[in-house]
């Protein structure tokens, strides 16, 4: 698992364990977020008419570095 969510949040997982948290911490960390990060970056969001067409599960709180990234993404499809 932590090699899976390092795929998507490697500058996450890489700050956090330079800062010393276990990998189980880290994992615990970044698990939900690289579900999320990972969804919008494949584009299952991309042609979402509106926020209420959301799913729920769909956010979660992200630094801009990672908006950034998924905005990348969009522009490049």
């Amino acid at each position: 698992h932590c090699l899976s969510v390092r795929a998507v949040c490697q500058r996450e997982i890489d700050c956090d364990r330079g800062n010393g948290y276990s990998w189980k911490i880290t994992l615990l960390r970044n698990y939900r977020k690289s579900k999320v990060k990972q969804e919008w970056l494949s584009g299952k969001y991309s042609n979402i008419p509106s926020q209420n067409s959301l799913p729920e599960k769909s956010m979660y709180p992200m630094d801009v570095d990672t908006w950034g990234e998924i905005l990348e993404a969009e522009l490049e499809r």
